[in-house]
């Protein structure tokens, strides 16, 4: 089982912060550090504001050597999708090819108002999507000396010389996650190499991964997709040490247990385990307290071995 850390930024994180979460995740033998795109905190008072999850990555390409790096997952609301192209091929070379592409259709209305950012309806929010992941897909895949041109009801691009290339060919994987049962199954068949579920029950998620699995073979598509679960985790060796991580992020350790990865290593290791049992590959570890870099040593000594 891959093992990443997971940050949510938006809640209160400098660079530093994030820098020092990601050296620590590299240097604990994580797979990945993975953080979210948004633009607005939830549910706590304001901090240190906002950052850009591909600045952000861009800078932490250059200071790690070895660890994925990747956005779980980009709002397609915030970027045209051809500069983003851009973008993203960008911190692929300068991180030599360690990217991962998490994109969803965006869903906090609050940060959209709050930035004058643009929010449509549910329906039209996934049409974009789909033509977002057609654009960014078809400029990285394009050869060299091609041009690109699509003509879609949301984005229009002629003559695009498709440029630059992403080290990693045909492109960053791309990770698209959710409980939609119909369109994102679909997407995700067509376009994903990874399928995510963020933050529920191996018992809920399991459906989740058949629907795609089938999807998959709709198309007939020829290469396997990874299945994936995001779970907020808070670890100790012993209650004490537990109920202390969960006081710092203002979370009940009841609530916790019932609906995360809560407890000793031993009982983390189980919990994982029960993803692995109903076909998930790689599990995205919450860190919500970014300050505690105890924490994902801890994880890193005592339950990366054990996976």
């Amino acid at each position: 089982m891959e093992i990443c850390v997971f940050t949510e930024p938006q809640q209160g994180a400098t660079y530093d912060e994030l820098l020092a979460v990601a050296q620590t995740s590299e240097a604990a033998g994580y797979t990945g550090f993975f953080r979210s795109d948004h633009y607005l905190a939830m549910n706590v008072a304001d901090g240190v504001g906002p950052s850009d999850a591909w600045i952000t990555l861009a800078g932490l390409a250059r200071e790690t050597s070895r660890i994925r790096l990747g956005t779980l997952v980009t709002s397609a609301t915030f970027r045209l999708p051809g500069p983003l192209a851009i973008s993203v091929a960008g911190v692929d070379a300068m991180s030599n090819g360690r990217v991962e592409f998490g994109i969803g259709a965006g869903w906090y209305e609050s940060e959209h108002t709050a930035y004058g950012i643009p929010f449509s309806r549910l329906g039209e929010r996934f049409d974009r999507l789909e033509e977002y992941l057609a654009v960014i897909t078809g400029l990285w895949s394009t050869p060299v000396g091609d041009r690109f041109t699509f003509d879609g009801s949301h984005f229009q691009l002629t003559d695009s010389p498709a440029l630059p290339k992403p080290v990693q060919q045909p492109g960053p994987p791309v990770i698209i996650g959710g409980a939609g049962k119909k369109r994102t199954p679909a997407l995700a068949a067509r376009y994903a190499a990874e399928f995510n579920t963020p933050f529920m029950s191996p018992d809920d998620a399991a459906p989740l991964y058949r629907r795609v699995d089938e999807a998959c073979e709709l198309v007939e598509r020829s290469t396997p997709i990874r299945h994936s679960a995001a779970q907020v985790v808070c670890c100790g060796r012993d209650d004490a040490e537990v109920a202390r991580r969960a006081e710092a992020i203002g979370r009940d350790v009841a609530d916790l247990r019932e609906n995360g990865l809560t407890g000793s290593p031993a009982e983390i290791v189980d919990k994982i385990g029960r993803f692995a049992d109903v076909g998930a590959t790689r599990a995205y570890l919450q860190v919500l307290d970014l300050s505690d870099l105890a924490h994902v040593e801890l994880i890193g000594s005592e339950v990366l071995p054990q996976l």
